[in-house]
């Protein structure tokens, strides 16, 4: 038996015993699904067994591009300006101020962090801090389909479901400014773009990405070629971005919210992005183990400021929003529990800014983002559910 083959059915031995033994923890202790797959990366990566080689995660470079800008594509699909706008301002309000006071808080103390363990600038600090704050702010979605099956419908459940796509909407254009603001750029008698002129190019790429697709198929409603149309295109629209430089995600969120504000068949694009978004979480996952490397700086420190940091920051900072917009008796004081998830968000930005030759402390980053969401993905259904139960909507809990 060839080793390819055995490869083949080790893996998916792996896959499968891992997944169903995660399923059963999942629905008897509320688990989301998700680290099973990180772990199972690890495992099979160069620091562990050795199966993943690094000759091996590097022919495959190209399918973290893609991945990222699904992912971002299926971000900007949930911005359909029509449902938006029928919700009630503070509910925008209450979501913007926590996602923005998490960055801030986060940013501050890693940035504080690097300068004093590594004696570096702030100059120097910020790209590692912006992009730990980045995705520090990133909520899953997991979470809340978990809540909305539990109450339903209510104040409780919109506010989760705006703040998760506020979060995502943050962290993506809080990345895609960091990699616009430090670009490396070409040496030559031009002019260079500055960071704003960068990030303008990134939408750019998503926003002719949309309309070469509604050139080509704007009116198709078969899935199945809808599908491969939406492939083809969030490939030109990732690697034309990852080729400049840029992000990815940026990019293809931008594509995503002009296709569903922009098509009559947003409910079949929308199907051909989510039937695939699952397996794609999860090859990424296994990717993103595989991946990983502990850093050979001190990077104990940074790693458990984020974790602790994160947490404390998506606290306080949802409850500061509500107590702002006098919502506390509707929501709950602890209901920033519910947004402690981290999910695939943070792991495209992990593998985002790992694949950004040009920063520093790549791998200390790296092994926040890793952390965080194996401990999140076993404590964040749960912590949700410790906050829905106890607010009036929920009866009590279920």
């Amino acid at each position: 038996m060839s080793s390819g083959l055995i490869l083949v059915l080790l893996v998916a031995s792996a896959f499968v015993a891992a997944h169903f033994a995660f399923e059963r923890l999942g629905k008897r202790f509320l688990i989301v699904s998700g680290a099973e797959y990180l772990a199972l990366g690890i495992l099979l990566g160069p620091q562990v067994s050795g199966i993943f080689t690094p000759a091996l995660l590097d022919s495959l470079a190209a399918f973290p591009a893609l991945a990222l800008g699904w992912m971002g594509a299926i971000i900007g699909m949930r911005f359909y300006l029509p449902e938006l706008i029928r919700i009630p301002g503070f509910t925008y309000r209450i979501a913007l101020s926590e996602s923005l006071l998490t960055v801030a808080v986060v940013f501050a103390l890693e940035a504080l962090a690097f300068m004093w363990l590594f004696d570096i600038s702030l100059l120097l600090a910020t790209p590692p801090a912006l992009a730990l704050a980045a995705i520090a702010v990133s909520s899953s979605r997991e979470t809340y389909e978990i809540v909305s099956r539990h109450l339903g419908e209510g104040a409780f459940v919109t506010q989760l479901d705006i703040s998760t796509a506020i979060n995502a909407f943050v962290a993506v254009l809080t990345f895609g400014w960091l990699l616009a603001a430090f670009h490396a750029n070409p040496t030559g008698a031009v002019r260079p773009l500055t960071s704003t002129e960068w990030l303008v190019l990134s939408a750019g790429i998503g926003l002719i990405g949309g309309a070469l697709f509604h050139l080509f198929l704007g009116r198709e409603d078969n899935i199945d070629r809808l599908f491969v149309a939406l492939a083809g295109v969030l490939i030109l629209v990732s690697g034309a971005a990852a080729y400049l430089g840029l992000s990815p995600l940026l990019a293809a969120l931008f594509f995503g919210i002009m296709l569903v504000n922009t098509s009559r068949n947003r409910i079949e694009i929308a199907a051909a992005l989510t039937r695939v978004e699952r397996p794609l979480y999860f090859v990424l996952l296994i990717f993103a183990g595989a991946t990983w490397q502990p850093s050979l700086r001190a990077w104990v420190a940074p790693v458990l400021l984020f974790v602790f940091a994160r947490a404390a920051a998506k606290i306080g900072a949802a409850r500061i929003g509500a107590r702002m917009e006098r919502s506390l008796p509707l929501l709950g004081p602890n209901w920033g529990r519910a947004l402690l998830g981290q999910g695939g968000v943070a792991i495209a930005l992990g593998i985002d800014y790992l694949q950004q030759d040009h920063f520093a402390f790549a791998h200390v980053v790296f092994t926040a983002v890793v952390a965080s969401v194996l401990l999140t993905d076993m404590s964040s259904a749960r912590l949700a559910k410790s906050v829905f139960a106890a607010i009036p909507e929920s009866g009590g809990g279920k």
